[in-house]
């Protein structure tokens, strides 16, 4: 499933070094050993500083990362008899069975390919003065934007929800800000408090909201930046602030939802509805979500089936519904994957937006930007639904469960909303993730979680 000599390759770094630079493939990068490139080597000129911002990308896209797993293996945590896992993969069988060994290579992958993405990002930021003048601020907000997004995952997965206890003394994760240039005791970083992770990726992801322009291609916008802080504060139980962060993207005009549920999934090039996408063709970038989730015909593996729980939850008349197919093996998938290699991987579409400041509203007691009402009205009347003529929090988060589903967010939402697991509460030991064993033993600075 994963290229084990690479793996092999990261695991002789400690948990916060890694191979440096490897966004392009010259002779500048043979002029050094790879644990000490230096800065005017490798980022002397602002065409070099915005290769390795591409190779920031490239690697947050991987499929270990927000390409797949941070989407997926949030999937399989959250199941409640919805899926099933029906593999030969014992990483993800575990995490599906929420019985984690401390040597899980999924768990193992996603540590070491995150840092690895934080470490080209920090790249870039140490190297911002090589930038052209007139470049320079959307560089900076590009680099932090995939810092932040990166060490949020990091911190949902790896410590305890922000909820739970004490935030500023929870273990969190490492906290890496600057490059990584050599392997020696330096690298050995603790984990931070989850409240000090928090506090870091809201700095720089609202430094990216007021760096970023409104327009940047497929690459991350202010807009984008503005999502994911919406997704930040619903995680902080800020509510105020998440439907603030949502109406910014909403009251934009920049997005409009497809005019069909499934056009906005399966597509080679971003949506009327993406905020942001991960770029995926077929020479470049990774759609894990479709090798998993997908039949064989239809390019994947055809691990994950869907099952009759998931389908009762909709009502009559849904369109949602007529995503779902069976295979050729006779099993159920979601027609959300199904388009090959080829289909980009949406990571944050305006539909959430509209259901973030809903159910923001609501438990906020506000109306920024619109009613609750009107807004999960919206989503309805877009899969032939009739209106509601009045809307609690359990409807907005039924609705949320629905549009969302598939799309790696109902852990998060189980999780703020205290609720449940199976027979496992929101906060139990065996629903957040192992650090690594590998890298306990390279770093004597870290800790394991509790239960492992």
């Amino acid at each position: 499933m994963k290229n084990k000599m690479k793996t092999f390759i990261k695991n002789l770094a400690l948990s916060t070094a890694f191979l440096v630079l490897i966004f392009a493939c010259d002779g500048r990068l043979d002029v050094e050993p790879q644990q000490s490139i230096s800065d005017d080597t490798a980022l002397g000129t602002s065409d070099d500083v915005q290769a390795a911002l591409v190779g920031a990308y490239d690697e947050l896209g991987n499929a270990d990362i927000w390409g797949g797993d941070f989407l997926m293996h949030a999937d399989l945590y959250a199941d409640n008899g919805e899926l099933f896992w029906n593999g030969s993969f014992i990483g993800p069988r575990q995490i599906f069975n929420k019985v984690i060994l401390t040597d899980n290579g999924e768990v193992a992958e996603i540590w070491l390919e995150a840092y690895e993405t934080i470490n080209r990002a920090n790249n870039v930021l140490s190297a911002l003065d090589a930038v052209d003048a007139d470049e320079r601020n959307r560089v900076e907000g590009e680099a932090k934007f995939v810092r932040a997004v990166t060490h949020f995952y990091l911190v949902l997965f790896f410590g305890k929800d922000y909820g739970d206890g004490d935030p500023n003394s929870n273990s969190g994760v490492p906290l890496v800000l600057e490059p990584t240039r050599a392997i020696d005791a330096s690298s050995q970083v603790s984990r931070a408090s989850v409240g000090a992770v928090y506090a870091q990726v809201l700095a720089d992801l609202q430094d990216a909201e007021s760096l970023l322009p409104t327009s940047n291609g497929f690459f991350a916008t202010t807009y984008s930046a503005s999502a994911m802080l919406s997704r930040v504060y619903m995680q902080q139980r800020n509510y105020a602030a998440a439907a603030n962060a949502a109406n910014t993207v909403i009251a934009s005009g920049a997005f409009t939802l497809t005019p069909t549920f499934i056009a906005a999934f399966n597509n080679a090039t971003n949506t009327s509805e993406d905020v942001f996408a991960i770029q995926v063709t077929s020479s470049d970038g990774s759609n894990g979500l479709n090798t998993f989730y997908a039949p064989a015909e239809n390019g994947g593996r055809g691990d994950i089936d869907i099952t009759d729980t998931h389908l009762l939850l909709y009502e009559v008349g849904d369109d949602r519904l007529n995503q779902f197919y069976f295979d050729q093996a006779g099993s159920r998938r979601t027609g959300k994957y199904v388009n090959g290699i080829d289909a980009n991987v949406t990571n944050i579409r305006l539909a959430e937006m509209y259901l973030t400041r809903c159910e923001a509203n609501i438990r906020a007691g506000s109306t920024v930007g619109d009613t609750p009402l009107n807004d999960i009205n919206v989503i309805r009347a877009r899969v032939g639904l009739p209106a509601l003529v009045a809307v609690t929090e359990a409807d907005a988060l039924a609705e949320r469960k629905l549009e969302l589903a598939f799309e790696g967010a109902s852990l998060w939402d189980v999780k703020r909303t205290e609720g449940n697991v199976g027979s496992l509460p929101w906060n139990a030991n065996e629903l957040v993730f192992p650090i690594p064993q590998r890298e306990i033993d390279a770093n004597p600075s870290l800790t394991q979680n509790p239960g492992y």
